[in-house]
């Protein structure tokens, strides 16, 4: 044992002097990851802490707090420097939390419903119960015969999706097709946006919203999710405000039931006792950070970032989205510093807050550590930001990695990744994907990257009451976990590093209001 260590000893001190730095590092520190990673992995135990001792994190809640004070505390035992709780940005929603939620069908027979209260909308102070109205409303002209016959009523909104048969597993893995499709240079086609409803659409919803608000219902009820499982959201709001009236979410097969019991004209009653409390307007959003320090005199300043999503809804207990980034976070920490590894730059963890109302961690650390929009320049962080590497697609397994059309990054990962072929790595996209924490960084032309992950049943499951523990892939994690440990520690010893893109704090200087900063 002592034998093997000083010669894991010798093999890392001599990736620690420029005349060694190589974008290739020895075999043996990549078998040492794996070793650790596999043999001696702690990600069913930090699984189980995340997921169930932790529970809901639903940003600015108590529960959120909580989590973040004990992610902290974690991070401290795993031996990692500096831990700390940063500030990222004021959050103007204030704190919320759901503390019960009940909701019944009593007419016209009993049953009762799995649901989740939309955040940020009121409670009912009690049992209630109240008949059921339809909304059918398909332009703005068809609110007035309601005016005036909501106050008190359960309304439920129209259905906006159906349930059809899906014959495809309900997990997979990607094919050998799909990485090649997926390894082919996308720019010279024309780029394809999201469908996006019409803007007469959008205006329709905010008509409903406001008449809703001025009508007083006692509740209102929509669907989202199937298989009896309801979907987690939440509203817009500003803490100070009037509360929004009370959403509830239902899984669409009760929602659909209801609304075609009452547009048979079969009376329809619900009870229910949902208790929301708000919380005061100052209630920031922080993320939790920590290193373990760079030792190169020259280099010890430049910081490598791994990092994932510590918020989730308030349904389940984030387990895929986005505990399972986290967790890999943490252990492939736990992997570097239990090889006693010492990195010529720092490699920093950051386990952001407010991903799911709209990257509000990774943007505030980007604000106030990296590029002053107000100025347009560049703060002490932003050339020494090396490399960051994020997981928000669920449990899956990484098969690659996309480059945000970075081609200059390809090199560097094609020499890293060698030595992991075998755990089935192998796709360097090109293609940029978007809505998650990797997006701010990348938006100013920093090298910052998303895996490309094994979808597994993360499309089903994910903003639902099923993201538990059950969601998560523990084989798969444990690979990932190595996986961010190497590529973390070869981009904080390689002598060079990936060029930011060239021009595009130039363009970011045209735009108005950038997207995603």
């Amino acid at each position: 044992m002592e034998k093997r260590l000083i010669l894991l000893s010798v093999a890392i001190g001599l990736c620690l002097y420029p005349a060694y730095a190589q974008k290739r590092l020895p075999e043996e520190i990549a078998y040492r990851i794996k070793q650790e990673a596999f043999s001696n992995s702690k990600v069913e135990e930090t699984a189980q802490w995340l997921t169930d001792f932790l529970g809901p994190r639903l940003t600015a809640s108590k529960n959120g707090q909580r989590a973040e004070a004990l992610v902290k505390d974690k991070m401290t035992e795993l031996g990692l420097s500096n831990a700390r709780q940063e500030f990222a940005v004021k959050f103007t929603r204030g704190g919320w939390n759901n503390e019960k939620t009940y909701i019944a069908l009593t007419a016209p027979y009993y049953t009762a419903f799995a649901a989740t209260p939309r955040a940020w909308s009121r409670g009912t102070n009690g049992l209630v119960s109240a008949e059921a109205v339809y909304l059918d409303v398909t332009g703005e002209e068809d609110l007035e015969q309601y005016k005036g016959k909501l106050a008190g009523k359960v309304v439920l909104m129209p259905a906006t999706t159906t349930y059809s048969i899906n014959f495809e597993p309900l997990a997979s893995r990607l094919s050998d097709a799909r990485l090649t499709e997926l390894a082919r240079d996308p720019r010279p086609a024309t780029p394809q946006g999201r469908p996006m409803l019409p803007p007469s659409a959008y205006a329709l919803r905010e008509k409903i919203s406001t008449f809703l608000k001025g009508e007083n219902p006692l509740a209102v009820l929509s669907g989202g999710g199937s298989f009896n499982v309801p979907t987690s959201s939440g509203l817009a709001y500003t803490a100070g405000d009037p509360e929004p009236p009370l959403e509830i979410i239902l899984p669409i097969e009760d929602h659909g039931r209801m609304v075609r019991l009452v547009r048979k004209d079969i009376p329809v009653t619900l009870e229910m006792d949902i208790k929301n409390t708000f919380y005061p307007a100052d209630t920031l959003v922080n993320n939790v950070v920590a290193e373990i320090p760079g030792v190169d005199p020259k280099l010890k300043n430049e910081i490598v970032m791994i990092g994932a999503h510590l918020d989730s809804w308030h349904g389940g207990t984030g387990g895929a989205d986005n505990g399972s980034g986290c967790i890999v976070m943490l252990e492939a920490m736990r992997i570097l510093r239990s090889l006693g590894i010492s990195p010529r730059r720092t490699i920093r963890i950051a386990l952001w807050g407010g991903e799911e109302q709209g990257l509000f961690g990774s943007r505030g650390y980007a604000q106030n550590s990296l590029y002053d929009l107000k100025t347009h320049t560049k703060l002490p962080g932003y050339d020494q930001f090396v490399l960051y590497l994020n997981m928000d697609n669920g449990s899956g397994r990484f098969r690659g990695i996309y480059l945000e059309e970075n081609d200059m990054a390809v090199p560097f990962f094609k020499t890293w990744m060698e030595p992991f072929a075998s755990l089935g790595f192998s796709t360097l996209s090109l293609r940029r994907t978007g809505a998650t924490d990797h997006v701010p960084f990348n938006t100013l032309g920093l090298p910052a990257y998303q895996f490309i992950q094994d979808p597994l049943e993360y499309g089903r499951t994910y903003h639902t009451l099923m993201d538990t523990y059950e969601r998560l892939s523990l084989e798969d994690l444990r690979v990932n976990a190595a996986l961010v440990a190497w590529f973390a520690f070869c981009a904080a010893q390689d002598a060079d590093r990936i060029p930011v893109k060239p021009g595009v704090l130039d363009k970011l200087k045209e735009q108005q209001n950038p997207r995603f900063f």
